[in-house]
Formats: C-alpha cells, sequence, structure tokens
C-alpha cells in the first residue's frame, strides 16, 4: 500500500488535452475522455484537471466539459481554472469535482482561500503555485506564468495555509514538460514552509524522479503530465501510467 498519492496532471485548452514545455507551445494530446477512461483503468489515486486558458482570457470553468470530465472519473478529482467566485466553486463540487485548486486568484485575493476552507473544508481547497527560477531565488508566477508577482513561494505557500488551504501544489515552471527530474530545491523549500500535504510538479520523467520529490524534497504527492501522456524518444501520444509494481519499488 502506498502512502503516497501519484496522479495525472491534465491541462485542458478549450476542450481538448494539450501538453505545454515551460508553460508555452500547448500540443495537442487529444480528448480528456478516452484518457480517464484508461487512467481509471490504471487505478490512479487522483486527478488533476487545469484549464490553463480560463484565467488568461478571463472565463469561467467550462461547467459542461467539467461535468463530462466528473461523470467518466472514477478516482477523486481536482479542477483549476477559472474559479474567482463561490458560486462557481459550489457548482464545480455538485457536478462532482471533490477538490478546487486556485491559482491566480490566490494572489489577487487571498481571503477567497479562507472563504472556500470555511464553506467547504480545508480539505477541499488546494493553492496553486506556479513558480520560476530568477537570480534571486524562485518568484511566483500567475496567468499561466505570463505575470510575475515579486513573491517568493515558500513564504507565499506558508501564507496560503494560514489562509485555510488544505493542500499546496507547486509547479516548477521550468522544468514543466522537459521531464528532466523536479526542482527539488523548490520542492524543500515550500515543504519545510508548511505543514500541510505539498503535491510536487513539473518535470517529472521516470519513477526515480518520484523518489526524489518525496525523499529529498519532502513531498507529500506526485503529480505528471508529460510522463503520463506521451511515449519514447519521440513523444509519441500514448496515455500511459506506471505500474504499481514500479511506484511501491519507488516509494516504499
Amino acid at each position: 500500500m502506498l502512502s503516497v498519492r501519484v496522479m495525472p496532471c491534465l491541462l485542458l485548452k478549450d476542450v481538448a488535452l494539450v501538453k505545454t514545455v515551460k508553460f508555452d507551445a500547448p500540443n495537442y494530446i487529444g480528448d480528456p475522455a478516452n484518457a480517464i477512461k484508461i487512467y481509471n483503468e490504471k487505478e490512479v489515486d487522483e486527478l488533476i484537471v487545469v484549464d490553463i486558458t480560463a484565467t488568461r482570457e478571463k472565463k469561467r470553468p467550462n461547467f459542461e466539459k467539467i461535468e463530462q470530465i466528473a461523470s467518466e472519473c472514477f478516482m477523486p478529482l481536482a479542477y483549476g481554472g477559472g474559479i474567482r467566485d463561490m458560486a462557481d466553486a459550489k457548482r464545480l463540487f455538485t457536478l462532482g469535482v471533490e477538490k478546487v485548486a486556485v491559482n491566480s486568484y490566490a494572489v489577487e485575493r487571498p481571503a477567497f482561500i479562507r472563504e472556500l476552507a470555511d464553506q467547504f473544508g480545508s480539505q477541499a481547497v488546494v493553492v496553486s503555485i506556479d513558480a520560476k527560477r530568477t537570480r534571486a531565488g524562485y518568484e511566483v508566477m500567475t496567468e499561466s506564468g505570463t505575470r510575475p508577482t515579486g513573491k517568493d513561494p515558500a513564504r507565499f505557500a506558508a501564507e496560503m495555509e494560514q489562509a485555510g488551504a488544505g493542500e499546496i501544489l507547486i509547479n516548477a515552471i521550468d522544468r514543466d514538460g522537459t521531464m528532466q527530474g523536479y526542482d527539488v530545491a523548490l520542492i524543500r523549500s515550500v515543504t519545510r514552509a508548511v505543514g500541510v500535504p505539498v503535491i510536487a510538479l513539473g518535470g517529472a520523467g521516470k519513477v526515480e524522479h518520484f523518489t526524489q520529490a518525496v525523499k529529498e524534497g519532502g513531498a507529500s504527492a506526485v503529480a505528471a503530465g508529460s510522463m503520463v501522456v506521451y511515449y519514447g524518444r519521440n513523444n509519441a501520444v500514448l496515455i500511459n501510467f506506471p505500474s504499481r509494481k514500479k511506484l511501491v519499488a519507488a516509494l516504499t
């Protein structure tokens, strides 16, 4: 039995799945329903779905698409993208989403995290932090990595824990889609700053990278994008997931 959760992170652009590299050049992957059916069969722990254009284009969540995704999903589902008010969050939960992930709006209005936690419980609130490496260290970026905030990821994570977040998702922009490994230093800085579970994202390419994020970085859970939608040297699109045997060997 694994104590570490391992989850795919799927990116939505309009109604299709895409995959980015360093938050740029989205590549078409396919229909979300097909991917989710495969992940159901693989018995993955959880699933994260993020609409990467909702906030930048000032759109609300695509409730029709989310309802389709939730109806196909047999595992706990977290959704992020365009969540800016309590009514939208409530509707997402009604559709079958178990956790909401708030990114840009957590920076814009931190009080929103407290409102969500008070209404739905901290266990249902994830604050997603996109971080970019700078000369001075790391900086929180919003609006799909296009807007600098001047905030340090570890300090911001601690503020979000105090605001009521039940989990922190830390995503390394510089590692996104590279499959070269997580930014362990970034993960470690966040896990040392908070007491809530931290999900590591950005850079996973093999199960050994999960081991590093957990044992060296202190992550409670790991998420992967390219690793679970591509296969082989040429990155052919193939929805996949490591076997339970490999995960147990790497994470126990």
